[in-house]
């Protein structure tokens, strides 16, 4: 490659083979980020130790809607606590309740609870379960 005069042309262009370099070295750099991101997603949402779903709802009144969900836990000897709610027509939040599931001699168990509304329900659903049990909801 014949070499220009910086002052009157400018930079030289990068070579073909820096090109190449530096493409395979984001390339990498990206790859390695993805997995990166992957594995921290993984750990943090793809195993948990409890799981709860929702087996039915019954709409009591206006104002109470009725959540049975099943619970499935790797310990069954360990408490957990849910979190239910009910929704209103327009999808929103209209009330919520969180409560123990104790231990049991199961890995899964059908749970039922009342769940008081803001505004009339239309549906009723489960926003999650947990092993980190708040003291006021352990038996004392």
């Amino acid at each position: 490659m014949i070499e220009r005069p910086a002052a009157r042309y400018g930079r030289q262009p990068l070579s073909r083979r820096t090109r190449r370099r530096i493409a395979a070295g984001l390339t990498v750099l990206i790859v390695a980020a993805g997995v990166g991101v992957a594995l921290v997603g993984f750990q943090r949402l793809g195993t948990a130790d409890v799981k709860g779903e929702l087996s039915g709802y019954r709409l009591i009144d206006a104002s109470t809607v009725e959540v049975t969900i099943a619970v499935t836990r790797d310990d069954p000897t360990r408490p957990v606590v849910c979190i239910v709610r009910a929704r209103s027509l327009d999808g929103s939040e209209a009330g919520r309740r969180e409560f123990l599931v104790p231990p049991s001699d199961q890995s899964t168990v059908q749970v039922t609870t009342v769940v008081r509304t803001s505004r009339p329900p239309v549906v009723g659903d489960v926003y999650g379960c947990g092993t980190d049990v708040p003291g006021y909801l352990r038996a004392g």
